[in-house]
């Protein structure tokens, strides 16, 4: 029976969903793949009751230098030390997996080509939409297509308070409070609520699309802190919904993208995509239009994201 070793980097809500994933169906995971893959490390600042207490360590090197891990799950979060940990795993001849949008949004040519260069496989599915399989079908099903344009409700937390507003009337403040309490949005809700995340998504999405890196920080964006009940009345006069939109457009080779609230008609598609959930609807010359809808977040839709990866890899020892 052949063996995939894993080393966590971060056992968080993310980490940690991989994690059981990869233990409580792992009989499930072996059968299909011929693979028995096992968790040997797992990389965190304190002590975690849940998890067996010889597979603890907060020496990084223990998982990135150790010649018996053939795996890294990185779901620390941030940009640094994150990248850097990536890097030096992939020149150790460590496969990468990873979740974590603001580094891959932000040294996604960096960390492409160290892969390449060291022969090994830097997957990161679980960076846009959460559960959704967007990457894996841009890459696969959907690749021999020329892409013309993507539009995508990419950030759960924003999509919750648009909805709570659009049906409850309820203002922005307190349907924030709420998402908060719910544990939908962040106490510093900055990143989701102005358009940050959504903008690191679609950074990585334009560069699997369209085949051309466009920085985050290169990327027009406007949050839903300013969206008012008089907008979403007005929108509604129009048979418009209010949604933050990530949206980007290849025509002439010219990209054109943007992050802000956007009127979608009410028969649009992703006008439908309520409360937490994401869609991507991409289009295609060869299939169409396609909308790709699902769980954007959460330990077990995300970790469920990180496990496909490492199934990918498992298939192709």
């Amino acid at each position: 029976m052949k063996k995939l070793t894993v080393g966590i980097l971060g056992p968080g809500t993310v980490g940690g969903g991989a994690y059981q994933i990869l233990v409580n169906n792992h009989d499930l995971i072996q059968k299909r793949t011929g693979v028995s893959i096992e968790v040997v490390k797992l990389l965190t600042r304190r002590p975690r009751s849940e998890y067996p207490a010889d597979l603890l360590t907060d020496d990084p090197d223990e998982i990135l230098n150790d010649p018996n891990v053939d795996v890294v799950i990185e779901t620390m979060g941030g940009i640094q030390p994150a990248t850097s940990f990536m890097i030096q795993a992939m020149k150790k001849g460590k496969h990468v997996v990873t979740a974590n949008k603001a580094a891959v949004a932000a040294s996604y040519e960096e960390l492409v080509m160290t892969a390449s260069e060291n022969g090994v496989k830097f997957l990161f599915e679980a960076s846009v939409g959460g559960g959704i399989p967007v990457l894996t079908s841009i890459q696969n099903p959907l690749s021999g297509n020329n892409f013309t344009e993507v539009m995508g409700i990419l950030n759960g937390t924003t999509n919750y308070i648009l909805t709570k507003m659009t049906e409850d009337g309820a203002d922005y403040e307190n349907v924030l409070k709420d998402a908060q309490a719910r544990g939908f949005a962040e106490a510093d809700p900055t990143a989701d609520v102005e358009g940050i995340d959504a903008a690191n998504k679609l950074s990585i999405l334009i560069a699997l699309l369209f085949g051309k890196y466009i920085a985050p920080s290169d990327i027009p964006t406007k949050g839903i802190s300013h969206v008012t009940g008089q907008d979403i009345a007005e929108a509604a006069d129009e048979n418009c919904i209010i949604k933050l939109i990530a949206h980007a457009v290849l025509k002439d080779g010219k990209i054109s993208c943007s992050v802000a609230p956007e009127k979608v008609p009410i028969s649009h598609p992703l006008a439908g995509v309520s409360n937490e959930f994401n869609a991507v609807y991409i289009t295609g010359d060869m299939v169409g239009e396609v909308m790709l809808y699902g769980k954007g977040a959460g330990a077990l839709p995300t970790g469920s994201a990180i496990v496909g990866d490492i199934i990918d890899i498992a298939k192709n020892l």
